[in-house]
């Protein structure tokens, strides 16, 4: 799973997490066999592995034409759906659903806001997200963020280092975790 900053046709700043690193995220979100769960932004599947050793059923989603790519070589259509959209745009799946990512750190409003959003079956999601922007969610300072959060628990989970990266980003992560109340 990576990030990528600034807007389509500027470089792709991607950092590729540590499987250690995907593996204990994963192992903190409690997947389920059988759960359906999105890996939003799923780079080259570092989370989307673990949701499959967990039983889940992943929907991966990626934009960039190259990561797509090695997400099919590496895993098929089955148990991994992989999708190409933007996650802005994204629709959500009509029945209940997980989420476990580590998407780009400028898409984290745009999918927070999506998530939170009226009629969404958001169960749970648990997000590596820039450790400040998760922090203005959790309080409640970030734009729009009381509006979105209705209905959910917003809470930090574990840290994750610049050095679960590579290359390692200019800013610590952490897990923010949803979960619909």
């Amino acid at each position: 799973s990576g990030r990528s900053s600034g807007p389509p046709g500027r470089s792709w700043g991607w950092h590729r997490m540590d499987p250690r690193w995907a593996e204990r995220v994963v192992a903190d979100a409690e997947v389920s066999p059988g759960d359906l769960v999105l890996d939003l932004g799923a780079g080259t599947g570092a989370l989307t592995a673990p949701l499959v050793a967990a039983g889940a059923r992943v929907i991966a989603v990626e934009m960039h034409p190259g990561r797509l790519e090695a997400l099919r070589r590496r895993f098929g259509d089955d148990p991994v759906t992989i999708v190409r959209a933007d996650l802005a745009d994204l629709r959500l799946p009509r029945r209940p659903f997980r989420v476990v990512a580590s998407p780009p750190y400028g898409a984290t409003t745009a999918v927070l806001s999506r998530l939170l959003s009226r009629g969404s079956r958001l169960v749970r999601a648990d997000l590596v997200v820039e450790r400040g922007a998760a922090r203005r969610w959790v309080e409640g300072r970030a734009p729009g963020a009381g509006r979105w959060s209705r209905g959910h628990q917003l809470e930090l989970g574990r840290r994750v280092p610049r050095s679960a990266f590579r290359p390692p980003p200019r800013v610590d992560s952490v897990v923010l975790r949803i979960t619909r109340r």
